[in-house]
């Protein structure tokens, strides 16, 4: 029988019919604790009050009107990001894939308008990952996302990641940007280290080249700060947002500065839905939590509280875990066991975790995760570590 769904999914033997907070309810009633936040989608957890108010006020309200005429919550989320970041402006979109998309095209468009049409590489990174597009998985180039969808998009120039000496050597005439993600996460939870993000702001500085940032999965207080790059000191010239900044809804964005965006000129790029009243009205509710210092600072501390936990289960677990990586509420579990059969083992002990490449399990909690379902979690972690040494 043919599937009525597009069969690119391994799916879960789960559905889930109710949220509540960092849990979710399974249609025969188990509840799970949520550690994969619909892949560091939901930040403030599952029907977070606010959001719930925010998107039925707007939904009683008006939906949908086009990109044809002003949208005051969009200008409003607008303004909230352009005065919490680098920003100058902001372009809205559906996706962190559409994001993708826009910054490439921005990219070599400043430098078509700068007279300077070569230069359209963009240098990226092993185990990075920008979305399923076309430049998105020609930006990544690994072969389990590119293979059999060639010919891809050409102009970028795949990097290993780390290799200082290959990144400076590599830059020419044609080189027009680098774009990185300040923490990997499809990729195995790999922060860049903040001297790493000097280093490629120092670079694109010497070489004048725009550095592009792809802040999709840990951006939106995922790691302590509004933006993970903050912990470094430094800002791009642009950068992906997505995921966290909805809290649920779909809704992406591209945030640059003036100089960065100038040749993206009236009639250049558009979205029929991108910034529509929903997205935004949610998406400025987010932000009133998330971008307050109280708010990060307790995600800094509750962090720390589960990074704690987890040495202790690694140290517990050897031969089930490895080690502990990530920032913030951006956490990876490195296997020694096989990533998926942990994951599987959490089911039956109801908790969700996602795989990531490396052999690493991913635990993105709700940012609104409290101290008793952090020691929660691990115990269940603990729970499945223990049925994958028995067996």
């Amino acid at each position: 029988m043919i599937p009525t769904l597009l069969p690119t999914y391994a799916r879960a033997p789960m559905s889930f019919v109710k949220g509540e907070g960092s849990w979710l309810v399974e249609a025969d009633g188990r509840r799970f604790l949520d550690l994969g936040a619909g892949i560091a989608v939901n930040a403030l957890g599952h029907a977070h009050p606010a959001l719930v108010a925010a998107l039925t006020e707007q939904a009683g309200a008006l939906w949908h009107t086009s990109n044809l005429y002003q949208i005051p919550k969009q200008q409003e989320l607008a303004d909230k990001l352009t005065e919490l970041t680098f920003a100058d402006t902001v372009f809205f979109t559906n996706s962190g894939t559409e994001a993708c998309e826009l910054a490439v095209k921005m990219a070599r468009k400043y430098w078509y308008e700068k007279g300077q049409p070569e230069k359209t590489d963009i240098l990226t990174f092993s185990g990075s990952f920008h979305g399923r597009s076309s430049a998105g998985i020609a930006a990544a180039g690994s072969e389990k996302m590119t293979k059999g969808f060639g010919p891809l998009l050409p102009g970028f120039v795949h990097l290993e990641f780390g290799d200082h000496d290959a990144l400076t050597a590599v830059i020419t005439e044609t080189t027009g940007a680098i774009l990185i993600e300040p923490v990997q996460g499809e990729g195995g939870m790999r922060p860049v280290p903040d001297q790493c993000l000097k280093g490629l702001r120092d670079l694109c500085d010497e070489r004048g080249l725009l550095l592009i940032f792809d802040e999709v999965q840990c951006g939106v207080g995922r790691t302590g700060k509004l933006f993970a790059h903050e912990w470094a000191g430094i800002s791009p010239d642009i950068m992906m947002v997505a995921k966290g900044i909805g809290g649920g809804f779909p809704i992406g964005a591209v945030l640059a500065s003036e100089e960065a965006a100038s040749g993206m000129t009236l009639g250049t790029h558009g979205s029929t839905y991108g910034g529509n009243p929903l997205g935004c009205a949610v998406g400025c509710a987010v932000l009133d939590h998330v971008a307050d210092p109280a708010f990060l600072d307790g995600v800094n501390r509750k962090a720390g509280l589960l990074r704690q936990k987890l040495e202790g289960l690694v140290a517990a677990h050897p031969d089930v875990f490895e080690g502990v990586r990530g920032s913030g509420l951006m956490l990876g579990l490195k296997c020694k066991a096989a990533n998926v059969d942990i994951v599987q083992a959490g089911y039956a002990q109801q908790i969700l975790t996602v795989p990531a490449a490396d052999n690493v399990i991913r635990l993105l909690p709700p940012l609104t995760i409290e101290d008793s379902e952090i020691a929660e979690a691990v115990e269940r972690l603990e729970a499945a570590a223990r049925q994958l040494s028995a067996a």
